[in-house]
């Protein structure tokens, strides 16, 4: 009789203990069939082009409720317009957090915006997750834990950009035009750092704008006055857009560079007319969408252009890298929360997080999303590309970053 008393109660045990019958752990935002998203993004305002992979994430959620979910659980995700305004960035992320209840921030677009709310997201412990900016203040999970970046360091992509032209032009004058701030101010700083003791002759003039001016015509002329070969163009696609064009009005041709952010044809070429931007170089670390000779057989091509023709039929520019980005950022969602299980606590999340070493999808063959809970810069490798007329075209082999 004790034995058979002693055998039930082990059993008892094993179930408990079995992924079936374990404790479910959750934090808000989080029911046995939802699982709420938030975000902030550019749908309006100076650089509205970036948010199509915000509209293009709503399909790709779609996609996976019709799926059946994360473990059962559908996703809600709640997107609000920002206009890249930090100011209404914090009125919209308080709504998220304090009315809509959300379990996560994730991949909210923009360097002054998402550090306009990084300290009220790390107080109030919500996992502000693979936010889009590459600005070295992200990477810094002493003081904000909470806070993950997704992208390319942009000090590293300015050290890529001084090693291009060193070994490309390595008698380049070099004029400057950066958006005011962190993350204008981060390429300058990897420009200089790359090109060494060479930085004071070779950056002949570095002037700054403001997101908010309405256009960058009287520094592109004093920019141009320097007949720099070399002109590094650390904006986003309006501005790169509306420098472009006073450059070709005013006859200067430099070799034109310009940060992977902004490497988006539709937004930063077509205004000029693609024509006048070939040549022009950047970063890349995406698959070519359109490639389907060179990149059809590979799964992560497949499930992307699934995904593409069935549910992101809607898509302003089928070809345009944003739909890469975002397929690429979600699917690093999809995992985190599959790799929570049912502790779906926001602690949970940055620990899984913390802790990935995989291959992003829709990203060139050797690149790997690998961060730790010491270091968060968790992109290391790119590839530099040169617009054709049509597209990006990456040259060369990957560049390490480490």
């Amino acid at each position: 009789m004790r034995f058979s008393i002693l055998a039930r109660a082990l059993a008892f045990c094993a179930l408990a203990a079995s992924p079936s019958f374990a404790q479910k752990h959750y934090d808000p935002g989080v029911t046995d069939t939802e699982i709420k998203i938030g975000q902030t993004a550019p749908l309006s305002g100076p650089v509205s082009a970036n948010g199509n992979a915000a509209k293009a994430q709503i399909t790709f959620f779609k996609m996976i409720n019709d799926q059946g979910g994360v473990n059962g659980r559908k996703i809600d995700f709640i997107l609000y317009d920002d206009g890249y305004n930090p100011a209404r960035t914090v009125e919209q992320t308080r709504k998220l957090v304090e009315e809509d209840k959300v379990f996560v921030v994730f991949g909210s677009t923009g360097t002054p915006t998402n550090l306009a709310v990084r300290k009220y997201l790390n107080a109030q412990k919500v996992p502000q997750l693979f936010l889009v900016s590459g600005a070295p203040q992200f990477n810094d999970p002493k003081n904000f834990p909470w806070s993950i970046p997704g992208g390319l360091d942009y000090v590293t992509e300015g050290r890529i950009d001084a090693e291009y032209i060193l070994k490309n032009k390595p008698a380049a004058t070099i004029a400057v035009l950066y958006q005011n701030g962190d993350l204008g101010g981060s390429f300058l700083k990897g420009l200089r750092l790359g090109l060494g003791d060479k930085a004071p002759k070779m950056i002949v003039a570095a002037l700054s704008f403001e997101p908010t001016d309405p256009t960058v015509d009287s520094q592109i002329i004093s920019l141009a006055q320097t007949h720099a070969t070399v002109f590094a163009d650390y904006a986003l696609p309006k501005a790169v857009a509306q420098a472009l064009h006073k450059a070709i009005d005013l006859g200067w041709h430099p070799l034109h560079i310009i940060p992977a952010i902004a490497a988006i044809p539709e937004a930063a070429f077509k205004p000029v007319g693609y024509e006048n931007a070939v040549g022009t170089i950047s970063l890349t670390a995406l698959k070519d969408p359109t490639d389907k000779a060179q990149w059809g057989d590979s799964p992560d091509f497949k499930a992307f252009q699934a995904w593409m023709e069935k549910y992101n039929t809607s898509s302003p520019d089928p070809s345009s890298v944003l739909n890469s980005v975002a397929f690429g950022a979600a699917n690093l969602l999809i995992d985190v929360l599959k790799g929570c299980g049912d502790n779906l606590t926001r602690a949970n999340v940055v620990k899984v997080a913390t802790h990935l070493d995989v291959p992003v999808p829709m990203s060139l063959p050797g690149i790997r999303f690998r961060i730790t809970p010491y270091n968060y810069d968790a992109f290391h490798q790119a590839q530099i590309a040169r617009f054709d007329g049509k597209k990006m075209v990456p040259i060369g082999q990957l560049i390490s970053a480490e």
